[in-house]
């Protein structure tokens, strides 16, 4: 299939605004904003079932739907930040494909009746929010951006904001107060950003895979959109494939294209012919799946994935091969979530702290099989009791790789296969 969002691996320089513009580029802006009421495309954009890519998988059309129309002005905040371990397609994106991703904030900005919109990325790319606002330079030149577009009332400016590298910014309300100038740290909910977001007005957070579908939804129309994907996952995914396979990288596919086939067909199979062990389909903060023909056959969307354990999240599919051991994997992940834990919250503040030392001792030999079980005990107290997502995604990996690959853990203590009844682990959902 041609590519939908990746377009310029099949258009040479589609990143010049000349050759976007040869494409049908901003046809779709200019027809919505000179023919279209705002909640048309709004009523667009919901019927083609477009769901956001970030990793919530919530209907788009919906939430611009949510905004509230009583209290102005309203904003679009762009969610580039990125930080996911595992997560590298947005930024290819906004590097290769540009003004298609500006065209998708802008169709946005015109829907919710926003005249600015913030695209928030994360610190380490200044290179590349340079080169959006070359780019948005352009756009003002051109007459397509700015005040009276194309001989109407509709205005709208376009401003980039680098954040400081943390990855709580990629949580929206963080990501608010982080663009308000205040300390990255979420807010509690309710109320919602479409009710109360950047200095306390509606605002859409929308991520910059979801926003580039949108010109083509209003330009080839709600059926050809459909036409990918499956009914209740239309459309393509960018799939961000890392760990052991030989050609890691962004694979544009159907939604509903299996584990199997993006692994093997497309990434080349496992590193030295290595057997597959487990998979992690959203990245750091996924739970681990048990790589067995039943899992690699099951279709990547958002409904068919929860049935073999874990979530679709953003995609971003890491592969473990038969070498890797589960202690050294989540000591791993334990490093980071502590890091960038925002402390806000005692739950995730204090818990991943213990859960990164646990595994520690785990890893270097130090443990005993009681650590193993303070240690699911401890992510089991974590879960579900922070005040936003990063607790519960610290404990994932941890919860998932004790149940499912215990014998890792029990060789790890040195404990014969299996553990005695009274040192059994508890069962915790995932």
């Amino acid at each position: 299939m041609n590519e939908i969002l990746l377009r310029h691996r099949d258009i040479k320089d589609i990143g010049q605004l000349s050759v976007y513009r040869e494409h049908e580029g901003f046809d779709a802006f200019k027809r919505a904003v000179t023919g279209m009421k705002p909640d048309e495309v709004t009523e667009m954009v919901k019927a083609s079932g477009l769901r956001g890519r970030g990793g919530a998988g919530f209907s788009t059309g919906m939430k611009w739907s949510f905004i509230d129309k009583n209290a102005w002005p309203h904003y679009v905040v762009v969610n580039a930040d990125e930080s996911e371990p595992g997560t590298f397609k947005d930024r290819e994106i906004m590097e290769s494909n540009p003004f298609q991703f500006l065209e998708g904030v802008m169709l946005c900005a015109y829907a919710v009746g926003a005249h600015t919109a913030y695209i928030y990325l994360r610190g380490e790319f200044w290179e590349l929010a340079a080169y959006l606002d070359a780019c948005i330079a352009e756009l003002e030149k051109e007459g397509l951006l700015g005040d009276g577009l194309f001989g109407g009332e509709y205005s709208l400016r376009i401003h980039t904001h680098l954040g400081a590298g943390a990855y709580i910014c990629g949580e929206e309300t963080a990501l608010l107060e982080s663009l308000e100038g205040k300390l990255g740290q979420p807010r509690l909910r309710p109320p919602f950003p479409p009710s109360f977001g950047l200095y306390g007005k509606p605002t859409i957070v929308n991520n910059v895979e979801t926003l580039a579908n949108v010109p083509l939804i209003v330009q080839k129309g709600v059926d050809w959109f459909r036409g990918f994907g499956t009914e209740k996952s239309p459309g393509t995914k960018v799939f961000s494939l890392s760990g052991n396979v030989v050609k890691p990288g962004n694979y544009e596919l159907p939604l509903g294209t299996t584990f199997r086939e993006l692994i093997y067909t497309h990434g080349g199979g496992i590193t030295d012919g290595r057997a597959i062990k487990a998979i992690m389909p959203a990245g750091a903060s996924s739970s681990l799946i048990v790589a067995d023909d039943k899992a690699l056959d099951t279709p990547m969307d958002y409904e068919s994935v929860p049935s073999v354990g874990a979530m679709l999240g953003s995609a971003s599919i890491i592969v473990v091969d038969e070498s890797v051991s589960m202690d050294w994997l989540i000591n791993k992940t334990m490093h980071f979530f502590q890091h960038e834990s925002c402390g806000k919250c005692t739950p995730c503040r204090e818990g991943t702290y213990w859960m990164r030392h646990l595994t520690e001792r785990i890893h270097h030999n130090q443990a005993t099989w009681d650590d193993v079980i303070l240690l699911q005990d401890v992510a089991s107290n974590v879960k579900g009791k922070c005040l936003c997502a990063l607790g519960d995604f610290s404990t994932e990996a941890v919860i998932s790789s004790i149940t499912r690959f215990r014998g890792d853990f029990e060789t790890k203590v040195g404990m014969p296969i299996s553990a005695p009844a009274d040192a059994e682990l508890k069962e915790v959902s995932n």
